[in-house]
């Protein structure tokens, strides 16, 4: 077995911990607002070209997306105030739950929409929501130093 000097363990104080914490709480904040602008944005142009019908069918899947997502965030956000954090097993088991939603959801649409949906819009409304930290790095750049 190799050894090497990146098994080091990083001793953090409580007050750079607080600090990592205090911006992984922004950080989830503020890609879940994103994520909603940009599917409010796509849902407007939605609405200019196809009618308040594509209006609605694009909100349905941004938040097809946004809903399941903002859980998992606001579970990770409780996490930063336990000590050690959430979990690897968690995350990727929130992950799992996430996508299951977002199926579920997606079914919802399809169930409860029939015909009014307007499938170019759900897609467009899913996708937004998927890639809204995009925006946010656009605004905001990369903070990393």
């Amino acid at each position: 077995m190799y050894e090497s000097e990146f098994t080091e363990k990083i001793a953090l104080t409580l007050a750079e911990r607080q600090q990592i914490d205090n911006r992984a709480r922004r950080d989830l904040v503020e890609v879940v607002a994103a994520q909603m602008l940009s599917g409010l944005v796509v849902a407007v142009v939605c609405w200019f070209v196809a009618g308040s019908s594509a209006a609605m069918s694009s909100l349905a899947g941004t938040g097809a997306y946004l809903l399941p997502n903002a859980g998992f965030a606001l579970r990770l956000w409780v996490s930063t105030y336990r000590p050690g954090g959430a979990s690897p097993e968690l995350f990727f088991i929130g992950e799992f739950l996430k996508l299951v939603a977002t199926i579920l959801l997606l079914w919802l649409v399809v169930w409860i929409g029939g015909d009014q949906v307007h499938w170019p819009a759900v897609v467009a409304g899913l996708v937004a929501a998927l890639k809204g930290y995009v925006v946010l790095l656009m605004v905001k750049g990369s903070r990393a130093k």
